[in-house]
């Protein structure tokens, strides 16, 4: 009977964070996969061109799989909050992949992104650390973390990132909520910031920021949520 009774409690516990909004993975009463919907996934990806090899690639079932290993990510302190996280996430992650069309950077083999300094993450000479995945995740000491992290030796396999949908959008909750998630409550803009902001911010690339800002508002307004300020950087 004690026994019973102690389960019964866990699960009203449970059932009262759920709508308080308190377990992870949950938004006050809503799970993440009830906000980012297949109709809500759809609507990125189906902008991508037939040809591109991202549209056989990036699948919601993927980024849910992911979300299993961050369930912490659209998880903050109030459902708007948690909904416009969610909303920065997709907009970077639909301007960095081109609505998901692409898996790797255009022409990235043949760019340099080993930091030879990094002595924890050290580069395998017969790897490249271009671009790829959901937030195009580049470096040595990027794909050596978040290797850390997820539990896969991804500096001498860093191609894993373009061939394994759960693992690529992995190293896309990683990125975020190591580099990103800090920063969230000051707004987008700083989001931007700490995504691209050395090439982008103080006038580098004002086009990227505003395309940038363009899809957060969009799917702010489609979650039904206020952008917030500070949105460019």
């Amino acid at each position: 009977m004690v026994a019973l009774s102690v389960k019964k409690n866990l699960l009203i516990l449970v059932l009262v964070g759920i709508l308080a909004g308190f377990v992870p993975g949950y938004v006050k009463g809503q799970s993440v996969a009830d906000i980012v919907t297949q109709d809500f996934f759809n609507g990125i990806i189906n902008q991508a061109d037939a040809s591109c090899a991202g549209k056989n690639f990036y699948t919601r079932a993927g980024f849910l799989d992911a979300l299993n290993s961050y369930n912490q990510f659209g998880n903050l302190g109030s459902a708007d909050d948690s909904k416009r996280e969610i909303a920065a996430f997709f907009a970077h992650v639909t301007h960095e992949t081109g609505h998901f069309c692409y898996i790797e950077e255009i022409n990235g083999a043949s760019q340099d992104y080993c930091d030879e300094t990094n002595t924890q993450y050290p580069c395998n000479p017969n790897k490249k650390y271009f671009g790829r995945g959901p937030l195009q995740l580049t470096w040595n000491y990027n794909y050596g973390a978040a290797g850390t992290s997820i539990g896969i030796d991804l500096l001498n396999s860093p191609e894993t990132v373009a061939t394994d949908v759960t693992v690529s959008f992995k190293t896309a909750l990683w990125f975020w909520m190591t580099n990103v998630r800090p920063v969230v409550s000051q707004g987008f803009g700083a989001t931007i910031r700490a995504i691209n902001g050395a090439i982008e911010c103080n006038g580098g690339n004002s086009g990227a920021v505003q395309a940038r800002v363009q899809y957060y508002t969009q799917y702010c307004n489609q979650l039904g949520v206020a952008p917030g300020d500070n949105l460019t950087c």
